[in-house]
């Protein structure tokens, strides 16, 4: 059987070939990794090994990736992937959000889809949200749903996106948006406004660009900032343009340009969102 391809994720370790270390890591973590490539191998190794005949004494070979950030191991995920099935690269964001999330211990809430069926906690951000952001994060794109182009398809164009951001140059990890999120999400009004998932699409990808200037704000100078944008928006026509769209691209633009736009006045922004919503 070809090799499973095991992963884990450690800053640390991402660059030290120290065998010993990596051995004794991999050893005090194997119950944290990822199963990279060769899922349905392990299955099948499962089933097998339920026979009465199955020899366990046998080696079992297996290729060690040791990633410092989850970004580059979710990017090493869908190149390793891609095309198979029934791991999809949507499937493998969320795994990898979920897995994110539960260990970091952010002080945000986030729930399930299924946690929200008894009971609303106020507050919390929805974890379908936090993948939604990651997914566009890693793909540098705030348009990743089209309900008009088959799963498939959309996968692939998905991947494709991945594997042409900027992703493996960048400084910024999602984890670091988190932590902003996290920080303006300390007051009431910055909070909803992130909670919204358009606005949460928007912010992830435009805080790459501008993410010292964002860290440099107090929650209440962001506070500030995004009723400017709300002015701006609540000016627009919505019976005449996709809301859900525009909020996610000009969050993001807004958001891109941070320090500009907050120094500006309403009627400003107004216009460079009205302009937004002519280009086609």
């Amino acid at each position: 059987m070809p090799p499973i391809t095991l992963a884990f994720v450690s800053d640390g370790l991402a660059g030290n070939l120290n065998l010993d270390e990596v051995q004794n890591f991999i050893s005090e973590n194997i119950g944290n990794g990822y199963i990279l490539d060769g899922m349905q191998r392990l299955n099948t190794l499962h089933d097998a090994s339920e026979d009465k005949e199955f020899n366990g004494l046998l080696p079992l070979y297996i290729n060690v990736i040791i990633a410092e950030r989850y970004d580059l191991l979710l990017y090493r995920m869908i190149t390793l992937n891609n095309g198979q099935k029934p791991m999809t690269a949507r499937h493998q964001i969320e795994m990898l959000t979920k897995g994110m999330l539960d260990t970091e211990g952010l002080s945000i809430t986030v729930v399930s889809e299924k946690e929200t069926e008894s009971a609303k906690p106020q507050g919390a951000f929805k974890r379908s949200d936090i993948a939604a952001a990651y997914t566009a994060f890693l793909t540098n794109s705030v348009n990743n749903e089209n309900s008009r182009i088959i799963e498939s398809k959309l996968d692939e164009i998905l991947v494709g996106k991945v594997m042409d951001s900027d992703l493996t140059e960048s400084r910024i990890t999602f984890q670091n948006i988190l932590g902003l999120v996290e920080k303006f999400a300390s007051e009431n009004d910055p909070r909803d406004w992130l909670r919204l998932g358009n606005n949460l699409i928007g912010f992830s990808v435009g805080a790459k660009s501008s993410f010292d200037q964002l860290n440099a704000l107090t929650t209440e100078q962001f506070s500030e900032a995004i009723v400017i944008f709300e002015q701006a928006f609540s000016a627009l026509n919505v019976s005449k343009i996709n809301v859900g769209r525009f909020r996610r691209e000009l969050s993001k633009s807004f958001i891109d340009k941070i320090e500009e736009y907050r120094n500006s006045d309403v009627e400003t922004v107004t216009q460079v969102f009205f302009d937004a919503t002519l280009v086609e």
